[in-house]
């Protein structure tokens, strides 16, 4: 097995892999390989283009690691390689953080219980949260995004205080008036 860390050597892998896979599959899986292995040097290369832009724009190390780690692929990567500098609790618990105003501004609050063996976020809904009919949206359109970004590894989240949707006409759930009218600000979430 190459190093890792050697571009010629790994490239070379690379090619020899996919000629291995020409000999020995079919037309049509071979072209799903090479596709395969494109969109992931260009998904690379993207994530590496916007952390020479970051870099270019960060006036200390703190400024840097800040901005690599906020950026949504540049962090992603970090965490896909288990390379970012912070955990995944505390990654969770910036994340709330951040979506606490939005929570607040409905009288809502949303506390951490922890993350299970499983990979499972326990959270629960507090003040006017608890309970109400839109906090199934509000879990769905704020929380839930705001975790996944930061905490993409995370296996599921549990949430107490979610209320069933109401039913109306037919069985289907009424739309809260609420959550159309306010929706999650984007930094809310990133």
């Amino acid at each position: 097995m190459p190093k890792r860390d050697d571009v010629s050597t790994v490239g070379e892998r690379i090619e020899v892999l996919l000629t291995e896979l020409a000999e020995k599959a079919d037309p049509a899986t071979v072209e799903l390989a090479e596709d395969l292995v494109h969109t992931m040097v260009e998904f690379y290369g993207a994530g590496l283009a916007r952390v020479m832009g970051i870099v270019d724009k960060a006036a200390n190390r703190d400024d840097l690691v800040t901005a690599l780690t906020d950026d949504d692929v540049v962090g992603g990567l970090l965490v896909l390689h288990d390379l970012h500098p912070l955990g995944t609790e505390e990654r969770v618990r910036a994340a709330l953080d951040r979506i606490r105003p939005y929570l607040g501004s409905h009288a809502g609050d949303v506390e951490y219980h922890g993350i299970d063996d499983e990979g499972v976020l326990h959270l629960s809904l507090a003040g006017t949260c608890d309970g109400c009919p839109s906090s199934t949206i509000t879990v769905r359109d704020a929380i839930e995004k705001a975790v996944q970004r930061a905490a993409p590894e995370l296996t599921g989240m549990a949430v107490a205080g979610v209320a069933e949707p109401d039913a109306g006409p037919g069985g289907r759930p009424l739309l809260p008036l609420q959550s159309l009218t306010c929706p999650v600000p984007e930094e809310a979430v990133s």
